[in-house]
């Protein structure tokens, strides 16, 4: 049986998460792919542990001070790096650096934090290409809700015309409330942090700034494009007034926060801001913290995808759906699909 040793960089909630859910499914591995799967480091910014036999969960709070960075990683023997720290997408840190060190010593690669992607998508790219390492990313391009994984898969073969998506839950949360129950931007806001799924500083969802990063990655991964953050147009939600949400409710339309991205003669537009719909269209009826993306294609026309999941789970759970895919292509794997429990 091939034995697959991974490592966690980034161990907060979410790489918490996913290296339970990982734990949880090694019986899985073994019966769908042969595998045997073994968590072999894990670390945060300052601290981590690591064993060549594996870890148990028991071990997630015996992490050593010092025992962090990408050294750290590659003495740990791991076959597959999941990324999960915190993401900046003007620096590309402190994931860069893991990443870069991962991908160039041939090591497959998922990433869970968009900063990275956003900031050398196309360098990260160039490396895996050189060292043959595969490079993963559901987690960063809006988790549960498949996006990059629909062009690749569901809709290959076809030209992409347009993408429209609402790819931030607590953004669609805040507009559905404002929309719904009449509040406006800062009691929407108060309630979400209260509910402990907005930030203590929102700006990088309300802004508009996560979006963007989503809708980067989607186009440059996606579809082969080379944008970078400057060549989109990025207007946030907080500037909505209850003026403007009591006209378009009289006009019968349901704003969103969206991502677009449309292709004509060769080039993307990409564009982050707020668009109404009716009510009989599918994006305006995607309510909460769920996520939605529309995809125009030439010959398969219209789909949308309409997500939902509870945090961290969902995300851990798009990270290791990753996982899944490079465990079938090094196994040998003869189908993603086969049966298991």
């Amino acid at each position: 049986m091939q034995v697959f040793r991974v490592a966690i960089a980034g161990f907060g909630g979410v790489g918490r998460a996913t290296a339970n859910l990982l734990l949880e499914r090694r019986q899985r591995y073994r019966q769908v792919y042969q595998a045997e799967v073994r968590l072999v480091a894990v670390c945060g910014s300052r601290s981590g542990v690591a064993d060549a036999d594996g870890l148990e969960a028991d071990r997630f709070d015996t992490l050593e001070v010092g025992l962090s960075g990408p050294d750290f990683i590659e003495a740990s023997g791991a076959d597959v790096l999941i990324e999960a720290g915190p993401s900046d997408f003007r620096t590309g840190g402190p994931g860069l650096a893991y990443m870069r060190a991962a991908l160039s010593a041939g090591r497959d690669t998922i990433a869970i934090s968009k900063g990275a992607l956003v900031h050398s998508g196309r360098e990260l790219q160039e490396i895996a290409h050189a060292s043959g390492a595969m490079l993963k990313l559901s987690g960063a391009a809006a988790a549960a809700l498949p996006t990059v994984d629909l062009i690749q898969h569901s809709l290959k073969g076809c030209e992409v015309l347009e993408i429209e998506g609402i790819l931030n839950a607590t953004t669609n949360f805040l507009l559905d409330a404002m929309t719904t129950q009449g509040l406006g931007y800062e009691e929407a806001l108060r309630q979400a942090q209260a509910g402990g799924f907005a930030e203590a500083d929102p700006r990088n969802d309300t802004e508009g700034w996560d979006t963007a990063s989503k809708l980067l990655i989607i186009a440059n991964f996606g579809l082969g494009a080379n944008l970078a953050m400057e060549d989109i147009t990025v207007e946030g939600i907080h500037s909505v007034t209850v003026e403007q949400l009591n006209e378009w409710r009289a006009q019968g339309l349901v704003p969103k926060l969206v991502g677009s991205l449309k292709a004509a003669n060769g080039n993307i537009r990409a564009s982050v801001g707020i668009r109404t719909y009716p009510l009989h269209d599918p994006l305006a009826n995607v309510r909460g913290k769920d996520k939605a993306i529309r995809i125009i294609t030439d010959a398969m026309g219209e789909t949308v995808a309409i997500g939902s999941g509870t945090e961290p789970l969902a995300t851990a759970a798009a990270a290791l759906k990753d996982f899944e895919h490079i465990l079938a292509a090094r196994s040998g794997s003869p189908s993603l699909f086969k049966d298991a429990p």
